[in-house]
């Protein structure tokens, strides 16, 4: 099709560079530049290339129709929907095939499958070019779509979109995301053809063959616009004479103008005809003719070049002039048209489209089918369109009918939370709220607070909506219930949540109930009883975790998992937060796989697996600001990981910023993790006095908060050696009491270690003789297996070494700092590592030379000389397969070979040496 471009060759030349890197590329001008033909002609030369190409080309009246443009663009996609995840696959199917589903399609399920079908056509290896024309006219769904899609799809995908533009390429913003996604926007701004292009253009299109001086004042009426150039070369030819050189052409001021002007002179059955076809989303000769219009009525317009009839539909020769065509319908007349089509249409949602442009006062039967359409594309997916179609059967629903009129405003309202437009949504709460009374204003006070909480406002905001809303609801229903279960969530303090989620269980018990939100329910009671300091009533967890079968409430997914952790069984933690993961990613859920995401950080940090939490904390940080949020949680996880790992300056800005963050926000949560981390930060640093304040500040909000159980705030261990190392024994021995009281209400492996390591340290330091401490510090990390709490069973070695060492015990102190070492050195713990070493150095008499092998190396050596596995020789030194291969690492270098099968001979030789 390159023949047919004219005057472009140099901007086609540019785009085609750009899409072949591959990367985005926006067409942007005035309507009738020729974005379309340029456009046209790339799309030909990819095909030709070979590439996939997916396309779409939406006009204004399809705006209205859900995922109309989604539909035809990812059609030659269909035959992959099957390999996609289950929720993926019905979204796709409901999309593409417009089936029906019994289930509610998720729009943000909508968004993961296309992300999914472009990623599955980019997997042959080829580039893939995504074409959109007019991008403006995408309808609403699509749009979402596209844009979650084209902002995640790894590389290899080209994108190109044209867009018009009124004064050049002056869009603050391009369409679909294009200029915040990974690739470098193209911008190409379509400028004005010169009277020679303009020439060939006429020629080809009209068959105009016309003098030089009317071709030059043509192009200077057009402004070098093709579109407009053709319309003013037609009036021009239907003039009775040429102009004369002092005549005026026709008028090119308004292309709507020129338009209407060749409406005017068409037959009354003809305009009416295209008046119709324009009214269309899809102008079927079906509907047409179902309407009185056969496709005879057409023939004036076709002869005009306004429009195309095909055996199945009519189509105009250019968007605007559909457009221009019904700009110039008068109201009453519009009306009046939009009856008739509403009359005989055959798709019902065009019907509907129809009949709420020809209603102006209250009618309950268009009320009730424009809530019955909402229905319809909320469990299509396309919550949006939901919403304006609800508010729309609000506003044609009878005054009599209050609540009918209540309830359509409040599933506006639910429809605008769901497609994440949370300002739209809380105006349209808090309208509900404030115009009614009773269950209506409950449910739109429990949304407010909803909206609230899942949009990071104050969490007073959220706790006082939900009262107000259990104010309005009445006290003994499901609906107090549901509102109870939520508070369960929005309160902090483990007391009133507890008495919430009591209620909540009393109230959705029995007939009428919501199980997964009693599932919730009974999770927060559990979840809090344990916080109050109660006994663990596992027998909660275990019923929650049967009622809410494979679909966990978002309202308590992560109470298990965080359960888990706290009680040191990462397995079972990692396996519950990769399942909803799981879920999550195939529902196209971003914001549950950013806190998902999160939670796996932490548990991977606690089982000393940090590569493993690296990767999931910069996860959640890519996802948290794709999503926009602020970013908290993972940074303190990594300031976390920082400090863990020796890099105590960055940790320390972190922990600084994140309490400063606490106080402005007067967040207790954001208090309590960064006071621990800072003083995590002065511990490690050796600044001990600064550390034991820390922990006091932090002890002090957590007693303030009633949180007898902290589970994830697992600071005392450290808060005792602070103290310690501060001289204060009079705090540490009442630190040693609070630790020893958690420890009798729920034994855990780090509470074992931590006292085990605590009651060492503090008969060391208290001149007690710390034998038998150190016996208990043996048997506690004996009673731990080596894949639970890595850094804290190297921990209690370190102590052990130090213990020792101040009993000059010489060999059995650098035996466990020697093991403490490669210990810390297997997870990357530096600074421990650095702190063990220069324990056994204090330790006098000739270090070892570098090349020497410590204990453990040795017996690993050993051990993998006589052709045992990695897994083997884990299980007979009580070590994780990863401290043998870091171990084995060393030992090939010190011995200076590279492989196992070297080992047998090294070691031989290093004992001729030493000998």
């Amino acid at each position: 099709m390159r023949h047919a471009l004219v005057g472009r060759d140099e901007v086609f030349d540019h785009a085609w560079r750009s899409l072949r890197e591959p990367g985005p590329v926006l067409l942007e001008g005035p309507v009738g530049i020729g974005k379309t033909a340029l456009l046209r002609v790339l799309i030909a030369e990819a095909t030709q290339a070979g590439w996939p190409v997916l396309t779409c080309a939406p006009t204004e009246c399809e705006t209205d129709l859900p995922f109309a443009a989604l539909a035809d663009l990812l059609r030659p996609l269909a035959d992959l929907v099957v390999d996609l995840p289950r929720p993926q696959r019905v979204a796709a199917e409901v999309v593409l095939l417009t089936r029906d589903s019994d289930e509610t399609v998720d729009e943000r399920v909508v968004g993961a499958a296309t992300r999914s079908l472009l990623e599955a056509a980019l997997a042959a290896g080829r580039p893939v070019l995504v074409a959109v024309d007019d991008a403006p006219w995408l309808d609403r769904p699509s749009e979402r779509a596209l844009r979650f899609a084209l902002r995640r799809v790894g590389p290899g995908l080209a994108t190109l979109v044209s867009c018009r533009s009124s004064n050049g390429p002056a869009l603050r913003a391009a369409p679909l995301g294009l200029d915040t996604g990974r690739g470098r926007l193209t911008r190409l701004a379509l400028t004005p053809l010169d009277v020679g292009a303009l020439h060939h253009v006429l020629r080809e299109r009209i068959g105009a063959t016309l003098s030089r001086p009317l071709l030059a004042r043509i192009a200077r009426e057009a402004d070098g616009n093709p579109l407009v150039a053709i319309e003013v070369a037609r009036a021009v030819q239907r003039l009775p004479q040429p102009p004369e050189p002092a005549q005026d052409l026709p008028v090119a001021s308004s292309i709507h103008q020129l338009l209407g002007d060749v409406l005017g002179g068409l037959p009354a059955w003809c305009r009416d005809a295209v008046r119709l076809a324009a009214l269309l989303s899809v102008p079927l000769l079906r509907d047409l003719a179902a309407a009185g219009v056969a496709p005879q009525a057409f023939d004036a317009a076709e002869e005009a070049g306004l429009l195309v009839v095909t055996p199945v539909r009519v189509e105009f020769a250019h968007p605007v002039y559909a457009a221009a065509v019904r700009a110039g319908i008068p109201p009453g007349v519009r009306r009046g048209l939009h009856r008739r089509l509403a009359e005989v249409v055959a798709d019902p949602d065009e019907r509907v489209r129809h009949l709420a442009l020809c209603t102006t006062s209250a009618d309950p039967v268009v009320a009730d089918a424009l809530a019955a359409a909402a229905a319809r594309q909320y469990a299509r997916g396309a919550p949006e369109a939901a919403a304006n179609l609800y508010e729309a059967a609000a506003r044609l629903t009878p005054a009599d009918d209050r609540a009918g009129h209540g309830e359509r405003l409040l599933a506006a309202a639910r429809c605008r939370f769901d497609c994440g437009d949370h300002p739209g949504a809380r105006a349209a709460a808090e309208a509900v709220a404030a115009g009614f009374h009773g269950d209506v204003r409950a449910e739109a006070l429990l949304l407010r607070a909803v909206v609230a909480w899942s949009a990071d406002e104050p969490g007073v905001t959220a706790v006082e909506a939900a009262g107000q809303a259990l104010t309005a609801a009445r006290p003994d229903s499901p609906l107090a219930g549901r509102i109870h279960a939520h508070l369960a969530l929005f309160v902090d303090l483990p007391d009133p949540a507890r008495a919430h989620a009591e209620a909540a269980i009393a109230l959705l018990t029995g007939p009428g109930g919501d199980r997964s939100l009693l599932a919730a329910a009974l999770l927060h009671l559990f979840f809090n009883e344990v916080r109050a300091g109660e006994p663990p009533r596992t027998e909660l967890l275990d019923r929650a975790l049967v009622m809410e079968g494979a679909e966990p409430s978002w309202l308590a997914g992560t109470i298990p998992a965080i359960w888990w952790k706290a009680i040191d069984d990462p397995a079972q933690a990692r396996t519950r937060l990769a399942g909803l993961l799981d879920r999550a990613a195939a529902r196209g859920d971003e914001p549950s796989q950013y806190e998902l995401l999160k939670h796996l950080g932490e548990t991977e940090l606690l089982a000393g697996r940090w590569s493993a939490a690296e990767r999931h904390i910069a996860a959640a940080r890519d996802l948290g600001e794709l999503l926009g949020t602020e970013l908290t949680a993972e940074t303190w996880l990594a300031g976390l990981l920082d400090a863990l790992r020796g890099r105590l300056d960055s940790a320390g800005r972190v922990a600084e910023a994140g309490i400063r963050l606490g106080e402005e926000l007067d967040d207790d949560w954001c208090r309590r993790i960064h006071l621990q981390l800072g003083a995590f930060v002065a511990l490690c640093a050796g600044r001990t006095a600064e550390a034991a304040a820390g922990y006091g500040r932090l002890a002090a909000t957590v007693d303030r908060m009633g949180l007898a159980e902290p589970l994830a705030q697992r600071f005392e261990p450290d808060w005792i050696e602070a103290c310690v190392g501060a001289g204060d024994l009079a705090t540490a021995r009442a630190t040693l009491d609070r630790l020893a009281e958690r420890h009798r209400r729920m034994p855990r492996p780090w509470t074992l270690l931590g006292l085990a390591r605590s009651r060492a340290l503090l008969d060391s330091a208290g001149g007690v003789d710390p034998s038998a401490a150190l016996d208990d510090l043996a048997a506690a990390r004996a009673a731990v297996a080596p894949d639970v709490l890595p850094l804290d069973r190297a921990r209690c070695l370190l102590v052990a070494g130090m213990v020792q060492r101040r009993l000059r015990r010489k060999r059995p102190a650098r035996e466990a700092l020697q093991v403490a070492a490669a210990e810390f050195d297997a997870i990357g713990a530096t600074a421990f590592a650095g702190r063990a070493r220069a324990e056994a150095a204090r330790l006098g008499g000739r270090p070892p030379a570098p090349s020497d092998l410590t204990a453990t190396e040795e017996r690993v050596a050993r051990l993998a000389a006589q052709g045992r596995t990695s897994r083997a020789i884990a299980d007979e030194l009580f070590v994780s397969p990863k401290t043998v291969e870091t171990n084995l690492s060393r030992v090939y270098r010190k011995l200076g070979i590279s492989r196992r099968a070297e080992l047998g001979a090294a070691l031989a030789r290093s004992s001729d040496v030493k000998s």
